[in-house]
């Protein structure tokens, strides 16, 4: 029989530990974690999987508790069971949960995100030059032009801000594109643009006492990026992608370059938006937001997570990339000891069993 050796036992703890930091792909923390039961407790009660995630998304930091929902066995294994038992359970669950959500971070994202708008700072003329045309990608609706409209100012220093509300209240987001109005009724065919924007994205804030008028929590703050005085959608991409954790994103016009010769007033006027991601809802979601940023991060078992893909071709570069949902389903023997040359010698399977992750649950 060839003989095998477990070559992190001959490491010191924080040696194997940032070898197995290394690995970048949950999928491979799975399967690192049946290898034997000793690889099991390192991956598991050091939270690897949820490192890794928050390496990824640092908003992740804010999460103060993780829940499975339609988990089977979680109710009797509340009920019964030592300290440690329960406290190993706890980091099992918390295990399961980061696995899946890495992976679905993985994924590519390309939705159009929002779902309604907020409200803006101020219009000038409501309800027709409204935030809601922002949501219409044509410029020009039924022989009217589409836009939303700030009041003028004589300080082109005065900003501008629009919000949305996303498709869910857990969304990655990547990209927010917008459209700067040209109003080719007047003179010149201005074009009314900011001199540049921000990013903000959070939650409604807890309290609806608030002291101050600010309605929501800004848990990320995005660059300044410049803005071209340009009649077209203009792609603002984010350094990193961002998980927005209560739905909100704001954005914030920065400084006005164009003046309305009718009035002598300085305005800014949008055509469209879009904030590009996804969302990963139902099979996560967010509950109990306070005003400090913390969330209970929720999975449900019973939920299927959908990625989705700009065209087929990017879809085969994913898979081929990162591996698809047939590569994720493979854990499944794994988990299960069935994968050829995994160390065996102290596997403890009823001790350390991690097999939630059912193939018909696979992401």
């Amino acid at each position: 029989m060839e003989y095998r050796k477990d070559f992190l036992s001959c490491l010191d703890s924080d040696m194997s530990l940032k070898i197995l930091m290394c690995l970048d792909n949950p999928a491979d923390l799975v399967r690192v974690s049946c290898v034997s039961r000793s690889w099991t407790h390192s991956v598991i009660a050091n939270g690897l999987c949820k490192q890794l995630c928050l390496r990824m998304f640092p908003q992740l930091s804010r999460v103060a508790l993780v829940v499975e929902l339609n988990q089977p066995g979680a109710k009797e294994h509340a009920e019964v069971g030592s300290s440690y038992s329960m406290e190993w359970l706890a980091l099992q669950r918390e295990h399961r949960v980061y696995a899946y959500l890495g992976r679905a971070l993985m994924s590519s994202f390309a939705k159009n995100c929002i779902a309604k708008t907020v409200g803006a700072s101020s219009t000038d003329n409501f309800p027709r030059e409204s935030i809601d045309n922002t949501l219409e990608p044509r410029d020009n609706v039924a022989g009217r032009d589409s836009y939303w409209s700030s009041n003028g100012q004589i300080d082109p220093n005065v900003p501008e801000t629009l919000t949305y509300e996303l498709v869910s209240q857990i969304c990655v987001i990547t990209e927010i594109n917008i459209q700067p109005f040209q109003a080719h009724f007047q003179i010149g065919s201005p074009i009314y643009s900011a001199k540049s924007v921000r990013f903000k994205m959070g939650h409604p804030k807890a309290s609806l006492d608030a002291v101050d008028d600010e309605m929501f929590v800004w848990t990320y703050t995005s660059p300044e990026f410049p803005m071209s005085q340009e009649n077209q959608l203009q792609k603002f991409k984010l350094p990193e992608p961002v998980l927005c954790i209560g739905g909100i994103l704001q954005i914030e016009l920065l400084g006005r370059v164009q003046r309305q010769e009718m009035d002598g007033l300085l305005y800014i006027c949008v055509t469209h938006v879009q904030v590009l991601g996804g969302s990963l809802s139902p099979a996560f979601n967010v509950d109990n937001l306070e005003a400090s940023g913390m969330f209970v991060l929720q999975r449900d078992r019973l939920a299927n997570y959908q990625p989705v893909m700009t065209s087929e071709n990017e879809s085969q570069e994913i898979s081929a990339e990162q591996g698809g949902p047939r590569e994720f389903r493979q854990i499944v023997p794994i988990l299960r000891g069935q994968e050829v040359g995994v160390v065996e010698d102290d596997w403890d399977e009823e001790e350390y069993e991690v097999d939630d992750f059912e193939e018909e649950d696979a992401l």
